[in-house]
């Protein structure tokens, strides 16, 4: 039996590796090498003996209440929780994009955007960043078919920054919603959750599986004005979010001393992995996440990765057409890091 004609040409994202637990240095899908808040898991014990045979709140209103409160929002309407930040990219192109619609995205960046607007048949657009990573003026044009722009803030695989100035103008030049994916932004030295309040065409997404550990429970939500909640509210799935996540990311998010320590340490071993880097010859973009991208002038960059993978370490080799390709290493424990910079050395000797 055939899919529908639109699928049957789409090239399905590809997520990093997931090995075995403990057979691999694992830095190739940014998440947090250090467990999460020791609130959260005890938080997920006591709810392992709740009610699990009962549905979950389909709106996590827990949570959104404890987001409101600790992200300084005017109220929970404000949020809207899904399973994972990639639930949330759904259920925006879901409600905004449609067949033969158009779908805009800067390049490099996210190339799940890309497969979401396939999957509804619509149309996607890249716009290449310039060199230094700017945006060109024409990321704003307006266009009869743009339903939606996204732009992930910090970007992937580059780790920089847009400046909250220049997305507030973005949003007020463009004619539909800007969508500012800030899965990393908690490693950031800004971020837009204030914009959300000044541009109702603006939008922020957020997940709990970069800095707050919990990749494996997968929650993330959306900060937008609270008439487009209630409306983007109506399509997403009923249960969205199962009991256990709303718990975890409930504890989470209101454990922000701790997310504040854990990210001065992950920043700490960025700047030692860039400086490391550099000494090797690697061009370093200075990244505001949780992970590095890095291209050497002598190419090899496959062959680094296998190198590495081949010593039990997994880092992302990424190649994107028309503009180059590189080594994207995330954040790991000073320990982790370590070792994979004395492999990279080898591989060089």
């Amino acid at each position: 039996m055939d899919l529908r004609p639109a699928l049957a040409k789409m090239l399905p994202y590809a997520p990093g590796e997931q090995p075995p637990p403990g057979k691999f240095i694992k830095l190739n899908t940014n998440e947090n090498p250090y467990p999460p808040a020791p609130a959260v898991v005890s938080a997920l014990q006591e709810a392992a003996t709740g009610p699990l045979n009962r549905y979950p709140d389909p709106m996590a209103n827990a949570f959104r209440r404890a987001a409101a409160d600790a992200l300084g929002l005017p109220g929970p309407e404000w949020v809207l929780a899904g399973n994972g930040s990639d639930d949330i990219l759904t259920i925006l192109v879901r409600g905004f994009v449609g067949e033969q619609e158009k779908l805009r995205l800067p390049y490099p960046s996210y190339i799940l955007y890309r497969t979401l607007a396939d999957i509804q048949a619509a149309n996607w657009e890249q716009i290449h960043f310039l060199d230094g990573w700017h945006l060109p003026t024409h990321f704003t044009n307006a266009d009869d078919d743009l339903r939606l722009v996204f732009l992930p803030n910090p970007n992937s695989p580059s780790g920089t920054v847009v400046a909250p100035e220049q997305i507030s103008e973005i949003a007020s030049a463009l004619p539909c919603p800007l969508v500012v994916d800030e899965a990393y932004a908690d490693f950031a030295d800004s971020n837009c959750l204030d914009l959300v309040q000044k541009h109702d065409n603006l939008l922020v997404t957020r997940t709990f599986s970069k800095a707050y550990g919990l990749a494996g429970i997968r929650f993330g939500f959306l900060v937008a004005q609270p008439a487009l909640i209630n409306r983007l509210a109506s399509i997403k799935d009923s249960y969205n979010c199962d009991y256990l996540s709303i718990v975890a990311a409930t504890a989470a998010i209101s454990q922000q001393d701790w997310l504040t320590e854990v990210v001065a340490k992950l920043k700490q071993t960025r700047q030692r992995m860039e400086q490391r880097l550099t000494e090797m010859d690697f061009h370093v973009t200075p990244s505001q996440a949780n992970f590095v991208w890095a291209q050497h002038p002598q190419g090899q960059h496959q062959e680094l990765y296998d190198f590495l993978k081949k010593n039990q370490i997994l880092v992302r080799y990424m190649d994107f057409p028309d503009w180059g390709d590189g080594i994207r290493i995330s954040v790991g424990t000073d320990q982790q890091i370590d070792a994979c910079m004395m492999m990279i050395e080898r591989f060089f000797q």
